[in-house]
């Protein structure tokens, strides 16, 4: 009996904390939908191109947000776990505060090089306008969002995963709102879109702000809390690279894959845009368990409950197969409808269903492999975190683009993921399969 309604226990607060993070991800991919089927209501297929191509460069900069985020949610959980609540404390200033000082420098980076960046992923003639004019006005928003993101990672690394969900719901939802209003209304079109995403992004900064000024947090992130020492940066740094480093390194993935199927014209890179946001139904939502369940395996690992690390992550494993399978199934029953709400040009049309259809068959491997991930930062397994992050893109992704685009051409390029995510998953199985269900070893060596 006991086993019983601790598994029920455990079930319970595995769920708590993952719906939250699934509606936070599912609240991502209606804004990224949302921007690119307003944007496709002008009828300007160049303009759903720009923003596929300034897709991309976005992703660095939330990449950059993940360091703060995903590094601090372990640190912090730990910490919380280990009963070291002033170090905590420290560990959330620094998220805060040195997310802001990198955002700034990014927006200003950025401002520098954007045209030089669009030229080299592929921008053609016909968009590099557009793309430049979105840029240029979403970037100025960087230092807010990477905010966001480290008092999101604060809050759920403390369980309060539903205000950490309401900062992020509030942005997206005025975004989703503005969208309509600054696009066709204004007739403002990609540049209305970015617009918006930048309105929405400072309400959601200024709901934490009030957030944690109300005192609701347990933890505080005054600057005078700040530190970089007692292994207060080198922690969440050494967790955060790495974490980041998969989405950064996605980017640049993107990128080369964008320059690549631009030799194949505009409306196969829009095609390939659509595809991508599309396939993140199921890949975001597999994405919201992992997420949802690190702070309560890096909380295990603190207090060194090592009995009920293994069962969350079991559980949690369980959830993302069935959540993942559901979802792709519900998208190769309507790829067509689905595609057709963004995309109506024939050529563009054929190619975003074919892309769609091969981008699904690796859904469910990166859901696994994204739960893997997460158990790793969640135990402060720095070396593994970063070498399966740059092995999953660098060593078999990108070179896979190069290959199947030679012997496949732009069907190839699409090929590459599903290549890469099961080398990818058999890797982790065979190197840290063993570090995952047995943390122990690593955290008590």
């Amino acid at each position: 009996m006991r086993s019983k309604i601790n598994s029920k226990s455990i079930h319970r607060q595995v769920i708590s904390n993952v719906i939250p993070a699934i509606i936070v991800e599912l609240m991502i991919l209606i804004y990224n939908l949302a921007d690119t089927f307003f944007i496709a209501q002008t009828d300007d297929p160049f303009q759903i191109a720009a923003v596929s191509l300034a897709a991309p460069a976005f992703f660095v900069l939330i990449a950059m947000g993940i360091i703060f985020m995903a590094g601090g949610m372990s640190c912090i959980s730990r910490a919380l776990g280990a009963g070291e609540n002033e170090k905590a404390n420290n560990i959330a200033s620094f998220c805060v505060w040195a997310g802001i000082i990198v955002g700034v420098l990014m927006t200003i980076i950025f401002s520098m090089f954007i045209g030089k960046i669009l030229i080299a992923i592929g921008a053609s003639v016909d968009t590099f306008a557009y793309s430049y004019g979105y840029l240029s006005i979403v970037m100025a928003s960087a230092p807010f969002i990477l905010f966001s993101m480290a008092c999101s990672g604060i809050l759920r690394a403390e369980n309060h995963a539903a205000q950490a969900m309401n900062g992020q719901i509030i942005g997206n939802v005025l975004n989703i709102i503005l969208d309509p209003i600054m696009i066709l209304y204004f007739k403002m079109g990609i540049t209305g879109a970015a617009i918006a995403t930048v309105i929405g992004t400072v309400a959601g900064a200024a709901y934490y702000i009030g957030y944690f000024l109300a005192g609701q947090s347990s933890l505080k992130i005054h600057i005078k809390n700040f530190r970089i020492n007692n292994g207060i940066a080198v922690g969440v740094l050494a967790i955060g690279i790495p974490a980041c480093l998969d989405p950064w390194l996605m980017s640049i993935s993107q990128m080369i894959m964008n320059s690549l199927m631009s030799a194949y014209g505009d409306m196969a890179v829009a095609a390939a845009g659509v595809s991508m946001r599309i396939e993140q139904i199921a890949v975001l939502i597999a994405m919201g368990v992992g997420q949802g369940v690190q702070p309560l395996l890096g909380f295990c690992v603190g207090a060194k409950d090592w009995e009920k690390y293994r069962a969350m992550l079991n559980f949690a494993l369980k959830l993302t197969i069935c959540v993942s399978l559901s979802m792709i199934g519900l998208c190769y029953l309507f790829t067509g409808n689905l595609v057709r709400v963004f995309l109506i040009e024939p050529k563009a049309f054929g190619y975003a269903v074919q892309f769609l259809r091969i981008k699904l068959t690796s859904s469910v491997l990166f859901a696994i492999f994204f739960i893997f991930l997460n158990a790793l930062q969640a135990m402060g397994a720095a070396k593994a975190s970063f070498i399966l992050s740059v092995c999953r893109q660098c060593a078999l992704h990108i070179p896979a683009l190069f290959i199947m685009n030679y012997f496949a051409g732009e069907y190839g390029l699409v090929w590459a993921l599903p290549i890469a995510e099961l080398l990818s998953l058999i890797q982790t199985f065979l190197i840290y399969g063993k570090i995952i269900y047995n943390p122990k070893i690593f955290v008590e060596k």
